[in-house]
Order: C-alpha cells, then structure tokens, then sequence
C-alpha cells in the first residue's frame, strides 16, 4: 500500500463520507462529480482498497472505509491545526498580511479605505498586496500564500472559506464594437448561447463554470426542450488569464464574455462594448479567508475594516 496521499484526497474522502452520496458531497466542495469520482478512484488505488459501495440511491463505507475514516479526519484536523500555526507564526514575525487578488477591488477606492482603517487599527501592520492571475480562483488562499484574497463567488472547495460580500453586481456581456449585439440597448442571455465565449482557465473550475453561465444555460435548455438546440456545452473562442488577456481577445473577435459591472471599464477600451443582459444572476465579489484563520489578529481586523467601509457604502 502506498503512503504518497494527498490532504485534498482525504477531505473529498471524508466529504463523501459524511455525506453517503457522491452529487450532495461533490456540492459541498465545489467541485464536479465526475472530479471527485476520479480522486476517489486514486485514493482507493493508494490505500489498496475500496472505500465505498457505489448504490443507486447514494453510497455506503465499505469495512476498509469505515477503518479509515477517524484517521483520514484526525490528519485533516492536525494539518489544518499545524497549517494555521506555520501562518500565525509567520505573521507574528512579519508582521505582514498578505492580500491576494486577481482582479483590483477599484469600486469607489475602496482599497485604499480599507487599508487606511486597517492601519489605523494595526499601526504596526503591513498589508501586501499579491497580484495573482486568474488560474487560481482563490487568489493564494488555497496554497497558503495569501492570507486574506478579494475573490469572486463561487470560490472551489468552499468549505475551507469564510467571506464577506464586497460588491454585488450584474453581469453585463462585453463584445466588440462590430458585434451586431452591439447595436442593441440591452441583450436577453438567450442571444447570446450561441456565441463563441472566452472562458478562465480549467483549473478555476466553479468559477469558469459561473462565468460561462452554465446554470443559465442548463434551465435555458430545460425550458426550451432538446429540440429547441439549447442547453448544451459553451463554444470556447479562447481562454484568458488575465484582464489584458480579455481585451485583447475580445478586441481580435475571439469571442464574447461576461463581465461584472464593476470590471466593464477595465476591458470597455477602443473597440470593445458591455450591454446590460436579461436573463443572469448577478456576481458576487467578496473578502474571503480561510476558517481556520479567523481567529489571527490581523486576519480579524482586515475584515473588520472591510466591513465597517462597505458598510458606511
């Protein structure tokens, strides 16, 4: 039996544990189930053993998972206690808080109002600020490089996070000027499924799924049949990793995107327009931190600042 198991393993392990039905568990992370099927699938390879009993009305730990799972959760209970005191330890003697982010919050200067109560409240702190693109949707909150992030919802793996809700904002399409869209005043999401999209990378995963409005798509389709040719997978013009990256592509015809309001004057420059679209839920723009760290002082008091300026609006 191999001992080369990843900490992502056994909380996916757990999850479907817990749970006893890989759809509910594979929600509860974030992730698809067809993913969390395949790190299963590795997980009983290593160990040797099958894990569960695959049933049509959900799962059962076999005798072999029922053996692993109060050590699966002590490790994860011990690496999430050892992670958290390697974060504390280094921020005592840093002293720095590390604020990741793949898009700027910009929003009114919001940033800079948040960092001036933060310090005022810490004057012995200094906030960094970690540009990271957007192949990491948590913004260095999964990997530890970051302490707080200014994410997108949904983040992946969800239950690690904690947030609070910076902005909430329609999503407008962007398109190039040429687009015959582009005439129209406002545009009904239907319009638009037919169209090549720009998506983020693979790995964003939940969050690329949001941006290329999958759900919308699927009740699109429910509502108007199979025969209606509605429903199915996005056409993908080009991926994009950054906002650079997105007007670029959107300015060369490789597709179209949905952007937040908030965003739209950071890719709306020569050649490339944004129309309000009937049809979408807004996006979610949000502070997030790790659970295990809500309780550090300066985790603590950057969100407490974030809180008292959004709410003051």
């Amino acid at each position: 039996m191999t001992t080369d198991v990843h900490v992502r393993e056994l909380r996916y392990f757990a999850a479907v544990a817990e749970e006893l039905h890989f759809t509910r568990a594979a929600e509860r992370l974030y992730v698809s189930q067809p993913a969390l099927s395949k790190q299963i699938r590795a997980l009983e390879r290593q160990v040797g053993a099958e894990l569960f009993r695959r049933e049509p009305r959900g799962v059962t730990l076999t005798e072999a998972g029922t053996a692993l799972l109060p050590y699966a959760r002590r490790v994860l209970a011990d690496w999430t206690e050892g992670a958290a005191a390697v974060r504390e330890a280094l921020a005592a003697r840093r002293g720095t808080l590390v604020i990741g982010m793949s898009t700027s919050p910009g929003r009114g200067g919001l940033l800079p109002a948040i960092r001036s109560r933060f310090t005022a409240a810490h004057p012995g702190a200094l906030p960094r600020l970690r540009q990271l693109s957007w192949h990491d949707p948590t913004a260095g909150l999964a990997d530890g490089t970051a302490d707080v992030a200014y994410v997108w919802l949904p983040l992946p793996d969800a239950g690690r996070y904690a947030w609070t809700t910076v902005a909430e904002e329609p999503r407008l399409v962007a398109l190039p000027d040429t687009h015959p869209l582009a005439a129209r005043s406002e545009v009904d999401f239907a319009d638009l499924v037919d169209e090549p999209f720009l998506a983020l990378p693979r790995e964003a995963g939940v969050l690329r799924d949001f941006w290329l409005a999958l759900d919308e798509r699927s009740a699109l389709g429910e509502r108007r049949g199979p025969a209606a040719g509605t429903g199915g997978p996005p056409r993908i013009g080009a991926e994009i990793a950054g906002t650079e990256e997105t007007y670029e592509a959107l300015a060369a015809g490789l597709g179209i995107c949905l952007v937040a309001t908030g965003n739209a004057p950071l890719i709306t420059l020569g050649g490339v327009t944004t129309r309000p679209v009937r049809g979408l839920s807004p996006s979610r723009y949000a502070l997030a931190w790790r659970r295990e760290d809500e309780e550090l002082p300066l985790v603590r008091g950057y969100v407490e600042a974030c809180r008292q300026v959004v709410a003051r609006g």
